[in-house]
C-alpha cells in the first residue's frame, strides 16, 4: 500500500473564543465548516462558481432508464478509452460543475457515466454558490434561522437519499453501460469509478464484496450462505475517492478493488479515526490503497468550482491529479 501524508498544517482560526454566538470560522467565505455530528459540508451540497470559460461539453441522456450524463473523447469510439462511473456530491447530475468535471476525465481518454443517483431528487437549493458579504446583525439572525432551516432540509434529504436507494439506481446504469460501451469496458479490463462527497461512500461500497440480502449498509448483516445470503461484487475494477460523507467502519469491509483517497485535514465528516481504520483494514486484507491528506483545503475542494485563493485552486488541480493517475494506473 502506498501512503502519502501532505505535512503542512492547516492555518489556525482568528476567531475570537469569547464569543459563542459567533458562527464557526471557516477556509473560505461562505463555507460551513465540517463539525462534529455533521451530516454534509457546504461544498458537499453548494456549487462553487464555475471557472471563468468553462462549460459542458456532454449531453444528458438515458442510460438503463436513468437520466445520466455522458461525457465521451473526442476520438471515441476510434481510439481506444476506458469506462468511468463518475459519482457526485448533493449538487448532482445538473450542476455545471460536475457536468465540467466529467468533462475534464473524458478528455483523458475516459467514457464518463455520470447518472442521476439521486432519482431526480438533487438537494433543494444546490444549484448555485451564494456568499453573505458583511451581514447586519438582524442580517445575521435571519441567516442563522435560514442555516438550521437548511440543515433541516439536509437531514430530511439525506433520509431519503441512502446507498439503499442509490445502489439499485446504480446497478441499472451499470448493467446497461456494460452493453452500451462494452468496447470501453473491455478495454478497461472493468469499469472505473471517481466518487466526490456522498459519492466517494458509494464507490466504496461498490468497490467491496458484499452479502446480496444488504438491506442497511453499514449494520451488521449475516453471512450463513447456508440461510440464503450470498455476496456480490466488486462492481468496480479500481476506484479514487475525494472526501468521502458518511462513511462508516463497516463500509470498508469486503473491499476488493484498489482505491486512492483524496482526505481533508481536520475532516470531521471523513474523521481521522474512520481513516485510520480504513487504511489499516485495507493494508490487513491486501488491498491496494493511497491516501493523501490535504491540508489548508475545504470539505469539497476537489469538486471543480473557482475559488479567490489561488493555494485552494492548486491544491484542487493537485487532487485531480492524484485520482487520474491512480484510475490510469490500474
Amino acid at each position: 500500500m502506498a501512503d502519502f501524508e501532505v505535512a503542512t498544517k492547516a492555518p489556525e482560526s482568528d476567531a475570537a473564543e469569547d464569543a459563542p454566538s459567533a458562527a464557526p470560522q471557516s477556509l473560505v467565505p461562505g463555507d460551513t465548516p465540517a463539525q462534529a455530528g455533521a451530516s454534509l459540508g457546504e461544498h458537499c451540497v453548494t456549487d462553487r462558481p464555475t471557472p471563468s470559460g468553462q462549460g459542458p461539453s456532454g449531453e444528458i441522456t438515458q442510460l438503463g432508464g436513468v437520466d445520466t450524463y455522458i461525457s465521451k473523447p473526442s476520438d471515441y469510439p476510434h481510439a481506444p478509452s476506458k469506462l468511468l462511473l463518475l459519482l457526485t456530491g448533493a449538487t448532482g447530475l445538473h450542476s455545471v460543475n460536475n457536468q465540467v468535471q466529467a468533462d475534464n476525465y473524458a478528455k483523458e481518454g475516459f467514457v464518463v457515466v455520470m447518472p442521476d443517483m439521486f432519482a431526480g431528487d438533487p438537494l433543494p437549493g444546490s444549484a448555485t454558490y451564494s456568499e453573505e458579504n458583511d451581514p447586519s446583525v438582524i442580517e445575521q439572525i435571519k441567516l442563522r434561522a435560514a442555516e438550521t432551516a437548511k440543515s433541516f432540509l439536509i437531514d430530511l434529504w439525506l433520509a431519503r437519499n441512502t446507498p439503499e436507494k442509490a445502489l439499485p439506481i446504480l446497478h441499472k446504469v451499470i448493467d446497461a453501460a456494460q452493453d452500451e460501451y462494452a468496447d470501453a469496458v473491455a478495454n478497461g479490463g472493468g469499469i472505473y469509478s471517481a466518487g466526490y462527497c456522498f459519492g466517494g461512500r458509494i464507490t466504496l461500497l461498490l468497490a467491496g464484496e458484499k452479502p446480496d440480502t444488504v438491506m442497511s449498509w453499514g449494520q451488521q448483516q449475516p453471512t450463513d450462505e447456508e440461510a440464503g445470503v450470498v455476496k456480490k461484487g466488486p462492481y468496480i475494477k479500481a476506484g479514487a475517492i475525494a472526501h468521502a460523507t458518511s462513511v462508516t467502519r463497516e463500509d470498508f469491509e469486503g473491499t476488493k478493488a484498489p482505491l486512492a483517497f483524496v482526505c481533508v485535514e481536520n475532516d470531521q465528516l471523513f474523521a481521522e479515526d474512520i481513516r485510520e481504520h480504513g487504511e489499516k483494514y485495507l493494508k490487513e486484507n491486501n488491498v491496494e490503497s493511497e491516501f493523501k491528506t490535504y491540508s489548508g483545503v475545504p470539505h469539497g475542494f476537489a469538486v471543480i468550482g473557482d475559488y479567490e485563493d489561488a493555494s485552494i485552486k492548486s491544491t484542487q488541480t493537485e487532487a485531480f491529479t492524484q485520482m487520474l493517475a491512480w484510475l490510469k494506473s490500474h
